[in-house]
C-alpha cells in the first residue's frame, strides 16, 4: 500500500508553514523530507520559500560556503562529509530535483537545479567506498549496478535525466543513456515501492521521452514505456499481458503514474481520446493529504497537456 498522510505528517506540513520565510535550523530542514516521500510542503510560493530555505541550511551545515563553485562537479567530490550525514546529500538531491521541476521557470533555471542536483546525488553515490572501488575497475554502469542506497540512486538518476532532457542528442553522444538506465534500474532492484513505486514511472518516462530515432540502442520505444507504467496504473484493456498489474490496488492514488501513462504512451501513440479520458480522470479527484505536493502539481500539468489534446480532437 502507499504510504498514507499521518497524523504527524500533517503537523509537519503546518509547522513548516509557520516558518516559510525564515531560516530553517537543520533539524527543521530535514523534518520537511519523510523517508521514501516528497517533501512535505505544498504547492504554492511558501513552499517555494521553505524548499529554498531547507537547501540553504543543509548546504551551509555541509561546509558549502559563499565561494562554493556549485557548477563544478569536483567541487562536490571535494567536501568531506562524515558518513553519518550522507542522508543530508540524499536531500539535498531530493530537494534540487524538486525546485527545478515545480518551481523554476526557464530553461537556465531548472537545468542549473537540475545539475545541482546530479552532482550531490553523485556526491552520495561516492561516499560509498564500495561505489568507488567499482567505478575505478569497472566504470560507472557496474558501480551503480551493485550500490544499495535507493535514494543515492534514484534522486542521481533523476536530476540528471531532468538535464539531459534539454540536449538529447547530446546525452546520446555523451553515452549517458546506459548510465541512466543502470540508475534507475538499480533503484527498482533495491527497493520498488520507493517514492510511491517512482522507478517504474521514470523508466517508463525514459523510454517514452527518448527521440524517436530507428536502429540505435537508445531511441524511443513505447513498448518498453508501457512495460513500465502498467505495474502503477489500472488499465486492464492496455495491461492485459502484465497478471499482477497495478503492484498496489492504491496506485492511482499518486497522479503521476497517471499522468506519465498519458503524456509519454497515449500522446506518443496520439490516442487522444483515451489520453483526454486519462487527464480528466486526475482532474475530477481531490488532490487529498496522501500527497498534496505533488498531485497538486500534476493536475496544473494535466489540465495543460488536456488543452493540447483537446486541439487535436
Amino acid at each position: 500500500m502507499l504510504q498514507r498522510v499521518s497524523g504527524c505528517m500533517l503537523v509537519i506540513l503546518a509547522a513548516a508553514a509557520s516558518v516559510a520565510t525564515a531560516e530553517l535550523t537543520v533539524d527543521e530542514a530535514l523534518a520537511l523530507f519523510p523517508t521514501g516521500d516528497d517533501v512535505a510542503i505544498r504547492y504554492d510560493e511558501d513552499g517555494r520559500l521553505q524548499l529554498e530555505a531547507a537547501i540553504e541550511a543543509l548546504e551551509t551545515a555541509l561546509g558549502v560556503t559563499p565561494l562554493f563553485e556549485h557548477t563544478d562537479e569536483s567541487a562536490y567530490m571535494a567536501l568531506e562529509i562524515p558518513a553519518e550525514k550522507k542522508a543530508w546529500v540524499n536531500r539535498l538531491s531530493q530537494a534540487y530535483y524538486t525546485l527545478g521541476d515545480l518551481f523554476l521557470t526557464g530553461t537556465d533555471a531548472k537545468k542549473a537545479a537540475f545539475t545541482r542536483g546530479q552532482y550531490w546525488g553523485l556526491k552520495s553515490l561516492r561516499m560509498s567506498a564500495a561505489f568507488v572501488a567499482a567505478e575505478v575497475r569497472h566504470g560507472f554502469v557496474a558501480a551503480a549496478r551493485q550500490e544499495t542506497d535507493v535514494a543515492a540512486l534514484y534522486w542521481t538518476y533523476g536530476n540528471w535525466a531532468r538535464k539531459d532532457e534539454y540536449d538529447p542528442l547530446g546525452a546520446i553522444a555523451r553515452n549517458d543513456p546506459p548510465k541512466l538506465v543502470a540508475l534507475v534500474e538499480r533503484a527498482l532492484e533495491v527497493d520498488e515501492a520507493y517514492m510511491a513505486y517512482g522507478s517504474y514511472r521514470a523508466l517508463a518516462a525514459f523510454w517514452g521521452g527518448l527521440p524517436p530515432l530507428p536502429l540505435i540502442p537508445y531511441g524511443q520505444n513505447l513498448p518498453r514505456a508501457l512495460s513500465y507504467i502498467c505495474p502503477v496504473i489500472d488499465e486492464p484493456a492496455y495491461c492485459a499481458d502484465c497478471a499482477s498489474c497495478p503492484v498496489d490496488p492504491d496506485a492511482d492514488a499518486y497522479f503521476e503514474n497517471r499522468l506519465i501513462f498519458a503524456e509519454y504512451y497515449l500522446m506518443k501513440k496520439k490516442l487522444w481520446s483515451e489520453a483526454a479520458r486519462v487527464l480528466q480522470g486526475i482532474l475530477d479527484e481531490p488532490i487529498g493529504d496522501r500527497h498534496p505536493l505533488y498531485n497538486a502539481y500534476c493536475q496544473e500539468r494535466a489540465r495543460g497537456l488536456l488543452a493540447e489534446v483537446e486541439s487535436r480532437l
